[in-house]
């Protein structure tokens, strides 16, 4: 499968507006050839424009670290191959600058995300389970409300954890996933988990956010038949040691459906599940058309 960059010069050679040879150095200047290998080079970085092809969703911009000018010019070359992009932990004033210079962008200061599109950026939609409230008293109001049999629930054990689990809230809304977001029901007080369990089955995949000494992933993978993607927070007392009490504990998680992610890793918990959710939901497209996998046998 041909890359857009690599679609746009074989057209300019068969319109006749370049010839063969400029086409070659055009390609190696540009760096693509399938999509699978298509690079842009610059100072400073190497951006994977061929990511999409071989892992389904495009490269993610890691901002920690990075200039607002560095990751300005990574974006804009996403931008120009028709990927939406993800920066993760970018700081305020770099978001500012970027959003200044990109007409379409949404930045969530809690997930410390940029998401950058050519066109409107959506806010992650949110599976409406409580359509006799008040708007404003559902969690995550501002967002769309929608029914979604392919989603992932995002469960925070503690009103703090919230920051961890809006990272990955934000990543799922870049993948086009929808989400549940069930928010302070931690083991202090069992009876809360217990309350959402119904919602909890009905999602193909649950990020469980929490800290202290991480025991809720455990409690709601006895309570489901999907993944647990257990996400460590650094929330807690001294004990705590900054989220490896909490990890350790869940990495040795009696339940044999949770798997964990690194401490305050919201955009990994939210991308493991977000391949989860799509991966379903395009499995159930093909055989909605027929279009069933060589190994499964048609019945």
């Amino acid at each position: 499968m041909p890359s857009p960059a690599l679609q746009s010069i074989l057209q300019a050679v068969a319109d006749q507006k370049m010839t063969v040879e400029q086409a070659l150095d055009q390609a190696e200047a540009d760096g693509v050839g399938t999509a699978g290998d298509a690079l842009a080079k610059m100072a400073g970085a190497t951006v994977d424009l061929g990511r999409p092809a071989r892992c389904r969703f495009g490269e993610v911009i890691y901002g920690e670290g990075k200039s607002a000018d560095l990751i300005q010019a990574i974006a804009s070359q996403l931008l120009k191959s028709g990927q939406s992009v993800l920066v993760t932990r970018i700081a305020p004033a770099s978001a500012a600058q970027l959003t200044a210079a990109f007409e379409h962008h949404r930045y969530e200061p809690d997930a410390r995300t940029l998401r950058l599109d050519n066109r409107p950026v959506l806010p992650t939609a949110v599976v409406d389970r409580s359509p006799a409230l008040p708007h404003g008293d559902r969690p995550h109001g501002n967002q769309l409300p929608c029914d979604s049999d392919f989603h992932v629930a995002v469960v925070t054990a503690g009103s703090t954890d919230k920051y961890v689990a809006a990272e990955a809230i934000e990543t799922l809304g870049w993948m086009d996933v929808a989400v549940d977001v069930i928010e302070d029901v931690g083991v202090a007080g069992p009876q809360r988990i217990i309350a959402v369990v119904p919602r909890l089955r009905a999602a193909c995949a649950v990020i469980v956010c929490a800290g202290m000494e991480g025991a809720l992933p455990s409690v709601v993978g006895g309570h489901v038949g999907c993944p647990v993607i257990a996400v460590p927070t650094s929330v807690g007392y001294g004990s705590a040691l900054g989220g490896i009490t909490p990890m350790l504990g869940m990495l040795t998680s009696c339940a044999s459906n949770v798997t964990v992610v690194g401490i305050d890793a919201g955009f990994k918990g939210g991308y493991v599940a977000g391949l989860v959710a799509t991966q379903l939901r395009d499995l159930a497209k093909r055989f909605a058309t027929s279009e069933r996998p060589a190994s499964v046998s048609a019945s």
